[in-house]
């Protein structure tokens, strides 16, 4: 079984991903945290989280794999990849219940493209994980359930569990497609961090901050209604993620946000109705919920 790891880990550390220790049999790291940490070794400049530790370095994973049967961690920052992960319903005997798998088939569907062909893995649950690679001078962070419902993402500041690796709910394995293809142009499109509206000077400025409000609702509707097909869906939905921080500070209503760019996306709608206003439902939802109300002056 150590063997078995190690091969794992190395074979996972020549495709480019740094990979760091995880405890025997489960997905927790093995290194030692910040309260426990020495100062010694690898910490001597200061201590040094899983991410920063994660090596694709054969001498280094050798001499870790050779003290124990670890797992392998699959740093996803420093690999430079975003990991799409599709979990399956907790609820096992809910079976009318869409997985991850569905959700994001939809999402696909919707977007006009196919599920894209790259390397995966079934997980332990029976979930699956879709590699790709990042694009560069792109910061993408974890995502969890803003995409949809059973459907995560890993990038900078995650990791995963590599294929080779067992818990007791089964192995990781790998599927197909041996490379990991480029992250979808129209993913990116969800997945970028929507610029945070410009913070307004404390003081009188309740005008300034409506006018901005009603200037970012007219850029956004016009995003949506001009979107190419095969984008639509996904433009509406960081412009929904977009206004949703101007609901939550007070300056636009939901419910003009939501007029608004349901008439923008039914001006060339290729879908039914209902598929835009789940898209503009689910994008506030989020940003709202990330977006907490700040206090106003009357």
């Amino acid at each position: 079984m150590r063997e078995h790891l190690l091969n794992a880990a190395l074979d996972a550390a020549a495709r480019g991903w740094h990979v760091f220790p995880l405890r025997p049999g489960t997905k927790r790291p093995a290194l030692h945290g910040e309260q426990t940490c020495t100062g010694t070794g690898p910490c001597a400049d200061g201590h040094r989280k899983w991410e920063q530790r994660a090596t694709t370095d054969p001498d280094r994973i050798r001499a870790a794999w050779s003290r124990a049967p670890f797992n392998v961690g699959i740093a996803t920052g420093p690999s430079g990849l975003v990991v799409v992960d599709l979990d399956v319903p907790k609820d096992k005997g809910s079976s009318d219940a869409p997985d991850g798998a569905a959700t994001f088939g939809a999402l696909c569907e919707r977007a006009g493209h196919p599920v894209p062909d790259t390397y995966r893995t079934r997980t332990a649950s029976g979930g699956t994980h879709l590699y790709f690679t990042a694009p560069t001078g792109v910061r993408l962070s974890n995502t969890a359930g803003s995409i949809g419902p059973l459907v995560d993402t890993r990038a900078c500041g995650g990791y995963v569990v590599a294929a080779g690796s067992t818990l007791p709910a089964g192995p990781y394995e790998a599927l197909c497609a041996p490379v990991a293809a480029p992250l979808p142009g129209w993913l990116l499109s969800i997945l970028r961090p929507t610029p945070k509206p410009v913070q307004a000077h404390t003081g009188p400025t309740v005008g300034q901050s409506r006018r901005y409000a009603d200037v970012a609702l007219a850029n956004e509707v016009r995003n949506v209604a001009t979107a190419a097909d095969g984008t639509r869906n996904a433009t509406l939905l960081r412009a929904a993620r977009a206004l949703g921080r101007l609901i939550a500070s007070g300056d636009l209503t939901r419910v003009q946000v939501e007029q608004a760019l349901r008439e923008a996306a039914a001006g060339n709608a290729t879908q039914p109705q209902r598929y835009y206003d789940d898209v503009i439902r689910r994008g506030l939802d989020w940003s709202i919920a990330h977006n907490p109300a700040c206090g106003r002056a009357a």
